[in-house]
Order: C-alpha cells, then structure tokens, then sequence
C-alpha cells in the first residue's frame, strides 16, 4: 500500500502526497491522471510533481454526496467512454494495484483481453502456486468459449479508468464525482463498468444515468462475468487463496 498524507506548505498551501514505492507505479499513476484529463467530463486531481517514488496531488476537499451524484457521475462515466482511440492498449505498460499491467497495442478487443489480461494473470496464478488441476481445467474451458463470449461485442477502443471499485472515486465540494487512481488503457467500457460491480458502490441512478447518456450494447450483462474475471484473478495474485473459488466460479460460470 501507498504512504497517503496531506501537507500543508509555509504559505499555508495543502497537498497529496504519495509516497512508498520506488518501481515507477507513481510516474504511471500521474501518466494515466494526464490521460483521464484528456477527455474533460469529469474532475481529475491535478499532478503537481511525481518521480520514481512519490506523487504530489492537488488536495481536494471532500463533500457529501447530493441526490444527483451518481446521475452526475454515470453520464460523466458515459461520456469518458465516448473519448476514443484507434487501438486497445496504451503507449506504456502500468499498474493494476501493484499488479503491472501490460498494455501493448492491439487492433482485436478479444486478442487483447485475452492476452494482456486473462492469461497474464493466469500465468501469475501458477507462479504463485495458486494452479491446481481444477483451476486449469475451468481456464482452459474458458478458453475455447471465449470467442462466444465477447467476439461479436467489438466497439471502439475507448479510454478507461481500469479500475473503478467504490474507493478510486471520491466526491468533492462540489458534490461532483472525482477520479482517482486509475490504472488506464484504451480498453472495452464493459471491462470498465464490470468492475464497479465487484464490490458495490455505485446505485442504480448511476447505471440508468450511464445507459440513458451511451446505451449499452445487447448481452452486456451476459459477459459481466468474463471482465470481473481479470479483477478477481489479480485479488488472487495479490491477496491469496481465499479468492480462488470466486476465480474458479466466473470461469464456469459460462
């Protein structure tokens, strides 16, 4: 975990500062902040200074959430995704928590998520010994589904936060939704709203606000699945054995 404090300067100024890691997750973390700001729909700390081992943020002021939050933060989502690129991926590889997270272009969404994301997470498994008979037999089942699952669902590549759970968004003054530590690509925004559903925290407001701004295509839910995938094989990676079952779950879950 990252060392959070907020300090305040001579002159009565108060920052965010990150600091703990020296493998370059903050100069990634500031590269994907930049990247957000890009799009210009929804509010994004400003990066200040970042080197190898710490990140200063602007310091934004908490405020509680009004009754148009999460209809305010499901169009601003919307809209994120409506900012696009040519090819999944981005121009350098980053972070998913202190996972890294491999983003190399490619023009195929199932070659991609397949590649940078599945199987590398698989590959970890093994390594760290998670890999039993049973974990293989759902993967490679899997495998062979997979073009089933999500090959007829291809959209543009569009600009994702990579890892939008309840704690990597907060609200300011304002009552405005802020994006937080993000762990960016150019990816499939189903990937992108998967993931709030892991573990809560976003209301139905929100989602009827995001459909209502940039409809989702038919069988969205159908492969909620196969994206919440990614999300749970880095807990496992990350935390252990106890998230293995889930893992095992959404593989056969198809």
């Amino acid at each position: 975990m990252a060392q959070s404090s907020i300090i305040r300067t001579n002159t009565g100024r108060f920052f965010f500062l990150k600091q703990g890691f020296s493998n370059g997750l903050f100069t990634k973390e500031a590269n994907g902040l930049h990247e957000l700001n890009k799009a210009k729909v929804v509010r994004i700390p400003e990066v200040i200074l970042f080197d190898q081992d710490f990140l200063l943020l602007e310091c934004i002021t908490e405020g509680s959430k009004t009754a148009a939050f999460y209809i305010k933060f499901g169009k601003a989502l919307a809209q994120l995704h409506k900012y696009t690129s040519t090819q999944f991926g981005f121009y350098e590889d980053n972070f998913i928590g202190s996972t890294p997270q491999i983003n190399t272009y490619n023009s195929n969404w199932l070659d991609f998520y397949y590649t940078h994301r599945l199987l590398c997470q698989f590959k970890l498994a093994e390594a760290n010994g998670y890999s039993d008979t049973s974990f293989q037999r759902a993967f490679l089942g899997l495998e062979k589904q997979l073009h089933h699952i999500i090959g007829s669902s291809e959209e543009k590549p569009c600009l994702c936060h990579g890892d939008l759970w309840a704690g990597n968004y907060m609200v300011d003054k304002n009552g405005d939704p802020v994006l937080i530590d993000p762990a960016v690509y150019y990816g499939h925004r189903e990937a992108d709203l998967a993931m709030t559903k892991l573990f809560g925290g976003f209301s139905s407001d929100f989602y009827e606000a995001y459909q209502k701004e940039f409809p989702l295509t038919e069988g969205y839910l159908y492969r909620e699945n196969i994206y919440l995938l990614y999300h749970v094989l880095n807990h496992l990676n990350l935390f252990g054995e106890s998230y293995k079952r889930q893992a095992i779950q959404l593989m056969t879950s198809y």
